[in-house]
């Protein structure tokens, strides 16, 4: 998966909080792919990093993807063609969310 360009549908924008968990605000814009099921049973999610306002929707190349070690979930990272983020700088974008999973990021 990594390297493909996939569009993320934007459900959560960046600025805006969690639905549900009050205190998760959304430093990136996070949404799913459309018609790629994920294990937990909804379409997968992702968040995309380099773009710093809120959008709808999103076409980018996946840059890494973040394993859960401790849920059946893992997470897509999304970045502008030819844009790239070290581990430590997708972590630290990330962190907002994933602070309450044990995780580990994979890359190319």
């Amino acid at each position: 998966m990594i390297g493909k360009t996939v569009k993320v549908i934007i459900d959560r924008p960046l600025g805006t909080y969690h639905p549900k968990h009050k205190d998760i605000f959304y430093s990136v814009n996070y949404g799913y792919i459309e018609g790629i099921i994920a294990p937990d049973g909804e379409e997968q999610d992702a968040y995309v990093l380099g773009v710093d306002e809120p959008v709808s929707e999103f076409t980018g190349r996946i840059i890494a993807i973040i394993e859960r070690l401790d849920d059946v979930e893992e997470k897509w990272v999304v970045a502008p063609e030819n844009t790239t983020f070290t581990k430590e700088e997708i972590m630290k974008q990330v962190e907002f969310q994933e602070k309450y999973f044990k995780t580990q990021i994979r890359m190319l």
